[in-house]
């Protein structure tokens, strides 16, 4: 695909017609949605919009080149996360779920620059403190979240239940060794990939 061209201010327009095609205004040019997911990993900023009535569609069509990528076999999202998101619609926390997406995403993202970058300095394999480093981080940001929407903090809590006693030697062990195992099964995933 031949690169958009446009001001790096404002996002490509995608008219989506009723037809399912896609034309990108800047090139002249109909597109497909592969086409759509090389602007994504670009970075370039795009908007899909309906051809007749202007509405904006970039959410579903995202949401629909997610679904044809996990539909293709490559899962990339578990299982128990969709469950866990599909119960998030309706309840009363699915105005903060977004946000905290949003911010595990970049916070991932960061993490993934960092883990380039010791990659590519270091001859050992930082992979395991990296990721135990980022669950902690999602976990703090998401207590974050939650103690901010509630007046008595995490969930409700009182402060022994929001701080209970440390986990037990055996069972920190266990938590360990089931995230070791994780994170060699993605390593081996990595291995494969390059």
């Amino acid at each position: 695909m031949a690169k958009t061209k446009t001001n790096t201010n404002d996002p490509v327009v995608i008219k989506k017609y009723a037809n399912r095609r896609l034309y990108d205004t800047t090139r002249s040019a109909y597109i497909t949605l592969d086409d759509l997911k090389t602007l994504v990993h670009e970075g370039t900023d795009f908007v899909v919009l309906d051809a007749k009535t202007g509405e904006d569609l970039t959410h579903s069509v995202l949401t629909q080149i997610i679904f044809e990528q996990e539909a293709q076999g490559q899962h990339l999202l578990p299982v128990d996360f969709l469950r866990q998101l599909i119960r998030f619609y309706g309840d009363s926390m699915q105005n903060v779920v977004p946000g905290f997406l949003d911010m595990s995403m970049n916070s991932l993202a960061q993490s993934k620059e960092r883990l380039a970058k010791k990659m590519g300095s270091s001859t050992s394999n930082p992979l395991f403190g990296l990721f135990e480093e980022q669950v902690r981080q999602n976990m703090t940001l998401f207590e974050k979240a939650l103690s901010s929407m509630t007046p008595f903090g995490a969930f409700g809590a009182s402060q022994t239940e929001a701080n209970p006693e440390p986990a037990a030697p055996a069972e920190r062990e266990d938590g360990l060794d089931e995230l070791r195992a994780q994170m060699a099964a993605m390593q081996d995933k990595l291995d494969k990939l390059s």
